[in-house]
């Protein structure tokens, strides 16, 4: 089974997380503005690639607290995660 490392209680087995979808996503200013295109984008598009990718997850059988990874989407390793609102570990800026 798959351990993933919580940033909060340390690594657990897969089966107690839930993936959020790509990381790193910014709601645009001033949605009210958007018009349907533009916010089908924001809400629907994703990158979506082969190899090392940004993602948030939640414990959800555990603390229940949401963080940040970063994951190989062929091997499914995690080389790094971290709470939301810290700063990504400088292994994400050099693998992504």
């Amino acid at each position: 089974m798959l351990q993933i490392p919580c940033p909060y209680c340390g690594p657990r087995a897969e089966s107690e997380f839930t993936c959020g979808g790509e990381g790193g996503i910014v709601r645009p200013p001033k949605t009210e503005t958007l018009n349907d295109t533009e916010w089908a984008d924001y809400v629907f598009m994703r990158s979506n690639p082969k190899g090392v990718h940004h993602e948030q997850w939640r414990h959800s059988s555990g603390c229940g607290r949401w963080f940040n990874a970063l994951r190989d989407t062929v091997s499914y390793r995690f080389h790094a995660t971290w709470r939301i609102g810290e700063s990504a570990p400088d292994h994400e800026r050099s693998a992504a």
